[in-house]
């Protein structure tokens, strides 16, 4: 089992301080893995419901039988592991803008998605994807052509709780418009929020993609006893 506490890394990044550490829960009996960016808590593997659906629900969206995903924010993996659930799935390329995240994964620091590392259709990149969205570069360096059945977004807290300043526009009806261009007719976007869903935004989705949705995911908290919520925006071209 090893220790109930222990700190698997921590970096000095341009965002700030990044740690990973893993603890065990004498309560559930699990262990439980987080991520902190200086006091903040980005994310727990205790709380992963919503970043599958993200997965399920952008993928259910596409009726294509064969599908190239592309994922904003590689995190704990849990979205990318979705991903690769789903058959239809030929590849995924996942946009990372830390590369100690990337890193966490090649060492097999976290072992619920240790495959993906081994996986030949998936593909860990290094990039800010918000700049490779707004620059029209594309999200694949050796193809910046490259359109996607799906693309999926788990980055900032809300479309208004934003990581970094840099990264509002792209919520924004133009910003979105770029994104769209990636996609393949009738490809869809996806996007996860820690908050309730957001009419304004919504608005900002139905200037771009023929048809929009937010889903509300509702999954258990034993901190709280009772249940959390997060948001699933689903927009399809």
């Amino acid at each position: 089992m090893g220790a109930r506490f222990e700190e698997l890394d921590w970096r000095d990044t341009p965002l700030g301080l990044l740690t990973l550490r893993r603890r065990r829960d004498p309560v559930l009996g699990v262990d439980v893995y987080e991520v902190k960016l200086g006091d903040e808590f980005l994310m727990s593997s205790l709380f992963t419901a919503a970043e599958v659906e993200l997965a399920r629900l952008g993928l259910e969206a596409n009726p294509s039988t064969v599908l190239d995903v592309a994922v904003g924010g590689l995190g704990l993996g849990y979205t990318a592991r979705a991903v690769m659930d789903d058959p239809r799935v030929c590849s995924l390329t996942v946009v990372e803008g830390l590369p100690e995240v990337i890193e966490w994964h090649h060492r097999q620091l976290l072992p619920d998605t240790a495959r993906l590392t081994s996986d030949p259709r998936v593909r860990l990149i290094h990039g800010d994807f918000f700049s490779l969205v707004a620059g029209g570069a594309g999200l694949d360096a050796e193809d910046p052509r490259r359109l996607f059945h799906a693309i999926l977004v788990d980055i900032d807290h809300t479309p208004r709780h934003v990581l970094h300043p840099s990264h509002a526009a792209f919520y924004e009806p133009e910003g979105l418009s770029r994104l769209s261009t990636l996609l393949h007719p009738d490809g869809v976007f996806a996007l996860w929020s820690d908050d309730p869903p957001d009419e304004e935004f919504l608005g900002a989705m139905a200037q771009v993609f023929t048809t929009t949705n937010s889903h509300v995911v509702t999954f258990d908290n034993p901190f709280t006893g009772g249940t959390s919520t997060n948001t699933v925006y689903v927009a399809r071209r």
